[in-house]
């Protein structure tokens, strides 16, 4: 039975491994990423989809700011384990991620994809005209969903990322030493 729940970090290696295997190197590359490095998906929006503890798709939605202080999300990426692709889990994550970010009060979601794809959910680059990516994109491709009616009316300006900073993997790795290194000398 396949299951849409919350990421957790037991899922981190698994979702690395699949986005690889989905999108290769490369995908550190796209323009969509200068909006996610650094920074963790926004709160409670980071899902996978399962079948007991395998992941077999992720998909994560990340705050940023659609021009002029308009809060928004930033989708992406989506991804469906190649062995069970065709079988609406990708729509099923989306359906999921969409239904979570409306119901905790979200008014815009953006994303860079494959128009025919996403339309099916209510995303046009219909809203996405005034706004600009850190980095080339295809317009056609620059799509946008509203929550809330209007919420992105008149959107202008550059999208920028809002969400919170993620601490570097050697500043991580030093705080988990000296936290190991105080709880060594509390226990002696």
């Amino acid at each position: 039975m396949i299951t849409i729940r919350e990421e957790t970090i037991a899922d981190i290696e698994a979702r690395e491994r699949l986005l690889d295997e989905s999108f290769g190197p490369g995908r550190f590359a796209k323009t969509s990423e200068r909006l996610r490095e650094r920074r963790m998906p926004s709160r409670g929006l980071a899902f996978v989809a399962a079948i007991g503890r395998r992941v077999i798709g992720t998909v994560r939605l990340w705050d940023v700011d659609a021009g002029l202080g308009r809060p928004a999300l930033l989708l992406g990426p989506l991804a469906v384990d190649p062995a069970f692709r065709s079988h609406g889990i990708g729509a099923k994550l989306m359906e999921h991620a969409i239904g979570r970010a409306k119901a905790l009060g979200h008014r815009a979601i953006l994303l860079v994809g494959d128009a025919s794809y996403y339309a099916r959910f209510g995303f046009s680059n219909a809203a996405t005209s005034g706004l600009a990516l850190p980095g080339p994109v295809d317009r056609a491709r620059f799509l946008a969903l509203e929550l809330r009616l209007g919420a992105l009316a008149g959107a202008f300006g550059a999208v920028i990322p809002t969400g919170e900073r993620t601490v570097s993997a050697p500043l991580r790795a030093a705080v988990s030493a000296a936290a190991l290194q105080a709880g060594l000398r509390k226990a002696a």
